[in-house]
C-alpha cells in the first residue's frame, strides 16, 4: 500500500459577528498602529482562526483581492507578526498569527521603534550637533535636547523591557499602578501638611 501525505485539516473557520466586529475594529485602528486597514484585518482573522488560512480563504472571508491579501501578508511577514506554513499533501502557504500576546506586543513594539522612534533620534541628534548661528537657535536646541533626553530615555526602557518574560513584563506593570497610587497619595499628603504649615 502506497504512503500518500495525510490531507490537510480543513479550516473550519466562521465569520461570526463577534469576530466581524473585532476583525473591524482592528482594521480601523490598524493606521494609528502603523499599518492600513486591509493589513489589520487580515492580521485580526488570522488571530482569531484556531487553524492556519491560506490566502484564498482569507480573501474569502474579508471580500478582498487576492492581491491585496497577498500585499498585505508580506507586510505582516515584514514585521514578523505571522508565520508561514505548508500542510501535508497541500502545496499552498498557510498563514497563522503569532500564539502568545505578549510576544505580539513586543514585535508591534520593537517595529514601530525601528520605524519611527530610531529616525526621530537621529534627526534630534543631528540637529543638536548643528551650529546655533541664527537668532532662536539656541533656544531651539534647548528644546530639541529637552525632547532628545526623554526620547531617548523612553528607549532605553523599552529596550530593557524588551529582555524581560512576559510574566515579568506583567508584574511591573501591576507594579507600576501600584506606584502611581503611592506617589499620588504621597502628594495628597504632602500637600494637605504643606497647606496646614
Amino acid at each position: 500500500m502506497p504512503n500518500t501525505p495525510a490531507a490537510p485539516t480543513p479550516n473550519n473557520f466562521q465569520m461570526t459577528p463577534l469576530a466581524q466586529g473585532f476583525i473591524s475594529h482592528f482594521g480601523e485602528m490598524g493606521s494609528r498602529w502603523g499599518f492600513n486597514r486591509t493589513v489589520g484585518q487580515v492580521y485580526a482573522l488570522l488571530f482569531v482562526s484556531e487553524q492556519p488560512l491560506h490566502a484564498d480563504e482569507i480573501a474569502e472571508h474579508l471580500a478582498f483581492s487576492r492581491s491585496n491579501v497577498s500585499i498585505g501578508l508580506k507586510e505582516l511577514q515584514g514585521w514578523g507578526l505571522i508565520r508561514q506554513t505548508r500542510l501535508p499533501g497541500d502545496r499552498r502557504e498557510y498563514f497563522s498569527s503569532l500564539g502568545d500576546v505578549w510576544q505580539i506586543f513586543k514585535v508591534v513594539a520593537a517595529e514601530r521603534r525601528r520605524r519611527e522612534v530610531a529616525p526621530t533620534l537621529t534627526v534630534l541628534r543631528e540637529s543638536l550637533m548643528a551650529p546655533a548661528d541664527e537668532p532662536g537657535d539656541r533656544y531651539a536646541q534647548q528644546r530639541m535636547r529637552e525632547m532628545y533626553e526623554l526620547v531617548d530615555l523612553a528607549n532605553t526602557w523599552f529596550e530593557e523591557m524588551q529582555h524581560l518574560s512576559p510574566e515579568s513584563l506583567a508584574q511591573l506593570m501591576k507594579m507600576g499602578a501600584k506606584v502611581q497610587k503611592l506617589l499620588s497619595t504621597k502628594d495628597r499628603l504632602l500637600g494637605g501638611k504643606a497647606k496646614s504649615s
